[in-house]
């Protein structure tokens, strides 16, 4: 395990020289996802479902993932080029295990990232990286925070707290130097302005963020855009379809590495990173949207009434979800929360128990504490979701 993880170490910088050393099956995977999307537009059994997904994918997510994003990368930069976060360093195991937590909680897998380095060059103990994986929830928080903030608050609050206590304890049960790799140093990643696709997809929301979200901010208060603009009835949801699409062609093209591969916020331009962030987001929420979409078409089933006459099994599996590495499969489950098909414990349990693509890296740098820290914080995740749902639901 140990040459797997320094192979992937030391390969780190050969992906970063060149868009051109991806695989190819990589793009062509993409490529016919996205034809496989307008395969679905085009036939008449299933454009009006797809359309519909396709425009409140875009309205109702990607926009407010794109300004959340936005906010959040510059805040993270901002914090960087003042050196708040190399100043905040410190030796006090339970100030590790806080300041762990509070990266861990950042929406995305940057934070973890950071506390996941600092772990490997013997900075923090075994307790802040149990802590930070606990307390991540991923790129599935840009979606929650995006779409539910209110829900979101509860969520984080949560994970903050369960990363702190959990960290607490494990520093009772393990000493500072339980499962400590020996000292290496992190190779920086150099400066890439990113592939002629990634560009465009830069400029794409660089232009169109705010008249977007401003458009998606009128059909969150439940407001007519068609009426209020004097359009004929469905112009905007054609619109979102069309941006929808244009979105998902720019992903397809770009060769860039999966955002579990490629987390460093400093390594491209803002809005380039915000436009790869939100692509990737934006993929998994659609093929939750239609498979859910489909499933109800095809079969009449609707998973709601299963997740309220199995709850308990419900959140079990919510959780052990979460163990999965990747984003992917915790935004498809925040999809499922954001559609009413499970329940709020559900989510809390799969936020706690995922690591997100902080596991990627983290496996890398670290793989045995990596995966001892990610069965341990699947304690916390089924005591608060079934305590939750006790007391809650």
């Amino acid at each position: 395990m140990k040459q797997v993880a320094e192979k992937l170490i030391h390969a780190a910088p050969l992906e970063e020289k060149s868009a051109k050393n991806q695989p190819l099956w990589s793009q062509g995977k993409r490529l016919i996802g996205f034809f496989c999307l307008l395969v679905l537009v085009g036939l008449p059994a299933t454009r009006t479902i797809t359309s519909e997904v396709l425009s409140s994918a875009y309205w109702q997510v990607a926009s407010f993932v794109a300004a959340t994003l936005l906010v959040f990368y510059w805040f993270q930069r901002s914090l960087k080029r003042q050196g708040v976060l190399s100043k905040l360093q410190t030796k006090n195991p339970a100030i590790q295990v806080v300041f762990a937590s509070l990266m861990g909680v950042l929406p995305g897998c940057g934070g973890a990232i950071i506390v996941m380095t600092q772990f490997v060059k013997g900075q923090i103990g075994f307790g802040a990286v149990v802590s930070v994986l606990t307390a991540t929830m991923g790129d599935a928080a840009f979606l929650l925070i995006a779409t539910q903030p209110a829900a979101a608050v509860i969520v984080l609050g949560l994970c903050l707290a369960s990363g702190v206590v959990s960290g607490l304890i494990v520093n009772q049960i393990h000493p500072a130097d339980f499962m400590a790799p020996a000292p290496t140093t992190v190779p920086e990643k150099t400066n890439d302005q990113g592939t002629t696709t990634r560009q465009w997809s830069g400029t794409f929301w660089k232009y169109l963020l705010l008249p977007t979200t401003v458009i998606a901010l009128i059909i969150a208060f439940q407001m007519d855009v068609d009426q209020i603009f004097g359009l004929k009835q469905g112009v905007t949801t054609l619109v979102g379809t069309l941006l929808a699409l244009s979105t998902m062609l720019l992903w397809a093209l770009d060769p860039a590495p999966p955002a579990s591969e490629n987390k460093t916020v400093d390594n491209h331009h803002l809005f380039q990173q915000v436009a790869q962030e939100t692509h990737a987001i934006l993929v998994w929420v659609i093929i939750g949207f239609l498979c859910f979409e489909f499933v109800m078409l095809a079969t009449g089933w609707e998973l709601s009434q299963f997740a309220s006459s199995a709850p308990g099994l419900t959140i079990l599996i919510a959780i052990l979800v979460g163990s999965i590495p990747g984003c992917g499969p915790q935004i498809l489950t925040t999809t499922l929360y954001l559609n009413g098909a499970i329940p709020l414990s559900a989510q809390i349990g799969n936020a706690i128990s995922n690591d997100g693509d902080a596991l990627f890296p983290a496996l890398a740098l670290a793989p045995k504490a990596a995966l001892v820290a990610t069965l341990y914080s699947t304690v916390p995740a089924l005591v608060t979701a079934y305590g939750y749902a006790f007391i809650f639901e």
